[in-house]
């Protein structure tokens, strides 16, 4: 099973550089696992920078997946996540989805490289 992290998503849409990498677990949506923390974050980023129908149309790509909403023992597993590895909210939520499913976790964001079950990809710098 694979959970992508907003930051994921987010290339993906965008097809940046990093697109390739986080393609394969996103197009295997039979083991695609999305937080609805990711929902949240890639909706509002692309509202606020494309418009409501982009947005959506995003968020239903996404909806091929297994959404996973957040209930009281996630959250209690993201706290302890958090606490633990000092993570910020949404990413100790995405974290904790992983691992509760026993998936990898596909990201760019540096704070999570070095944890087991994750795949990572350094985001490439703008020139």
């Amino acid at each position: 099973m694979n959970v992508v992290d907003s930051s994921g998503w987010l290339e993906y849409f965008a097809n940046g550089e990093n697109a390739d990498f986080f393609a394969p677990a996103i197009e295997d949506t039979k083991r695609l696992i999305v937080p609805v923390i990711c929902i949240y974050d890639v909706f509002k980023r692309i509202l606020q920078q494309s418009g409501l129908s982009e947005a959506q149309a995003h968020i239903s790509d996404m909806h091929e997946g297994e959404i996973i909403d957040l209930d009281v023992s996630l959250a209690m597993s993201a706290a302890k996540l958090s606490d633990e590895l000092k993570l910020p909210m949404a990413d100790s939520l995405i974290l904790a989805v992983a691992h509760v499913r026993d998936a990898t976790l596909w990201t760019q964001d540096e704070h999570f490289k070095k944890l087991e079950n994750v795949k990572f990809i350094a985001k490439k710098q703008k020139a």
